[in-house]
């Protein structure tokens, strides 16, 4: 009788997170794409300690080594393993400290646009009826402009900075989170948890966001990281045209375009280099996205 009741009874579905946490190695791509990852968060947030120079200290630099090819010898002996650019800074110590501004506009511009997006969602979702409506064309009205063009139009408004492009940023991602939490908590709306919360008479704000919020994230966390991807490679476009980071705080974005004037006389590495840390950082974060869509899928069949 033990055994049949064993065999009579269904496996217990395994959590989407315990899944995540199993089977992340298991993918070559997903694993390329998380040491990938590490490496650039790491060198980012140890540029200060592991940076050959502080390419931003105007003492620390000699203009008679501006340009050099990369393994060029400076006048004092050292040697620039990527060259330099028309500055005399070294390329690899600004690729590092643009790295820092690249993952910091990014993270910070995600992580507002998630709770600015998430919340909108949730009260549609909850309330419905007028205020569904109205939330929801407000975010049909947003998402019908393009990204660039918004962003291009506040920065024209802002002025240049870091807090003014993640501000820029939030605007043209938040849309996103509202829409994709809407639907996953119109899903959760009429399950019975949510009525049982009501027959307690907790507030609403308790009921979404402590109870509806928790279920509705493996979608949100897929496109979190997918935004973060968009935003690090939007704020570089918005840096290489001119009206993005400053260039006392500079990114991977302002870097490439610090170089581009250089490209038609030969100095391709002023450019060439962080243009390639800057889809190495793209590359990792998109192949990472890619892996837990699949994970944190419902539908995913393990």
């Amino acid at each position: 009788m033990s055994a049949l009741a064993d065999t009579a009874t269904p496996p217990a579905a395994e959590s989407p997170w315990r899944r995540l946490a199993s089977d992340f190695f298991a993918s070559k791509l997903a694993t390329l794409g998380l040491v990938l990852l590490v490496l650039v968060i790491g060198a980012a947030l140890l540029a200060p300690w592991i940076a050959p120079q502080n390419p931003y200290d105007i003492g620390a630099l000699d203009i008679m080594d501006s340009k050099l090819p990369p393994g060029g010898e400076s006048l004092a002996g050292g040697t620039y393993l990527l060259g330099t650019d028309g500055q005399a800074r070294d390329v690899l110590s600004a690729i590092l400290y643009g790295l820092r501004t690249s993952l910091t506009v990014g993270f910070v511009s995600v992580l507002a646009a998630f709770a600015i997006g998430a919340a909108v969602g949730l009260v549609a979702a909850y309330f419905g009826g007028r205020v569904d409506a109205l939330l929801m064309r407000v975010v049909d009205i947003q998402l019908s402009f393009p990204a660039i063009l918004v962003a291009l139009m506040l920065l024209a408004i802002l002025g240049k900075g870091v807090d003014k492009v993640i501000i820029a940023l939030v605007v043209v991602q938040w849309a996103y989170f509202a829409r994709a939490a809407r639907g996953a908590a119109l899903v959760e709306r009429g399950k019975e948890y949510v009525e049982a919360a009501r027959c307690l008479s907790l507030g609403w704000g308790r009921i979404l966001f402590r109870h509806v919020l928790p279920n509705c994230m493996p979608p949100l966390i897929v496109i979190a990281t997918i935004d973060l991807a968009h935003a690090i490679a939007l704020e570089a476009t918005l840096s290489f045209l001119g009206v993005g980071v400053p260039v006392t705080e500079p990114s991977l974005g302002m870097l490439i375009s610090n170089g581009f004037e250089y490209l038609l006389s030969g100095q391709y590495w002023i450019s060439f280099f962080p243009g390639i840390a800057l889809a190495v950082a793209i590359i990792a974060i998109n192949l990472v996205g890619d892996h837990l869509r699949d994970v944190l899928n419902p539908r995913h069949v393990s």
